[in-house]
């Protein structure tokens, strides 16, 4: 259980990339094809670095450049989206796993007609999962577990699926770096707490019948577009009309805007690499743009 709400909640931030953007303003300038950009400017003694992950990725795709691993070295401390040293906190993991739950004794059956509800259930038991397990879980948390991060890691050699967050973690710890988050796991889970419960289960059942064809196809199309480095490709992308367009200004911009004062902070007491997800970086209210109207030079590194 234990591994499953780690990688589901490492999951839960990938749901953001399907968030609606609207399409980048006219004004907003094009950004280079580049995941590593260094920050410099204002008050920075030293240069801190933001680096766009894809948080699972097949093996075959994981690609982690010179410059990168470089940028990483020069750093002395490594943030993530959520501080990764706390996921292997039994201690703070514990009440994770209780806000996995549903309150009020809500249930999946209550959520779904029974064709709806049959073929979430079906899925789940393919995956080796018995829908007793599952039945009281909230749909959004459902929606970011897959047969993938079941089976992934560094611990198992046949699994076909990395981490960008757990190797740069595994770098980050090798090199004696401290890690830091910008924001908590109970925060990004308590998030999702404000869409009903309603439409977090139609989500589920939409993610569950695109798990193969189109939803493959579009899978392939985002790695492609994440190995080309190319952001505003990545920005158009996610402009499709999903059923969290609604929750863009909750999941994604109030989170990119809260983040600015905090790297600014963290910046100034040491040279820091932050690791976030590729679909915070660009477009107008992206997470470059906004440090660099908050008066910071950002440069893209190849």
């Amino acid at each position: 259980m234990k591994r499953l709400l780690f990688f589901s909640i490492l999951k839960l931030t990938v749901l953001t990339l399907a968030i609606a953007q609207k399409p980048a303003a006219a004004s907003t300038a094009t950004l280079e094809n580049s995941l590593l950009w260094e920050i410099t400017g204002k008050e920075l003694k030293e240069p801190s670095y933001l680096f766009g992950t894809i948080h699972m990725i097949d093996k075959k795709d994981f690609i982690l450049t010179d410059v990168t691993r470089k940028s990483l070295e020069k750093a002395k401390r490594v943030t993530f989206e959520i501080n990764m040293e706390e996921m292997s906190d039994i201690a703070v993991m514990m009440p994770l796993m209780m806000k996995a739950f549903m309150a009020d004794g809500k249930t999946l059956s209550d959520l779904l007609n029974d064709e709806d509800y049959t073929l979430v259930k079906t899925h789940f038991e393919k995956m080796g999962l018995p829908m007793m397990m599952l039945e009281r879980m909230k749909p959004m948390f459902l929606s970011a577990m897959n047969p993938e991060s079941m089976n992934m890691g560094g611990e198992d050699e046949n699994s076909s699926m990395m981490s960008y967050e757990i190797e740069l973690m595994e770098l980050a710890k090798a090199q004696k770096k401290s890690v830091a988050g910008l924001e908590t796991a109970e925060f990004q889970m308590s998030m999702f707490d404000s869409i009903p419960y309603e439409a977090q289960a139609k989500m589920l059942v939409e993610s569950v019948k695109e798990g193969t064809g189109a939803g493959d196809d579009q899978l392939k199309k985002l790695v492609e577009l994440y190995k080309k480095q190319d952001l505003n490709g990545l920005n158009e992308m996610i402009s499709a009309d999903g059923d969290l367009a609604q929750y863009e200004d909750l999941l994604l911009v109030r989170r990119n805007k809260a983040w600015i004062p905090i790297m600014g902070k963290m910046m100034v007491e040491q040279p820091t690499f932050f690791a976030v997800g590729a679909g915070h970086l660009a477009g107008k209210q992206g997470v470059i743009t906004l440090l660099r109207a908050a008066g910071y030079t950002v440069k893209a590194l190849k």
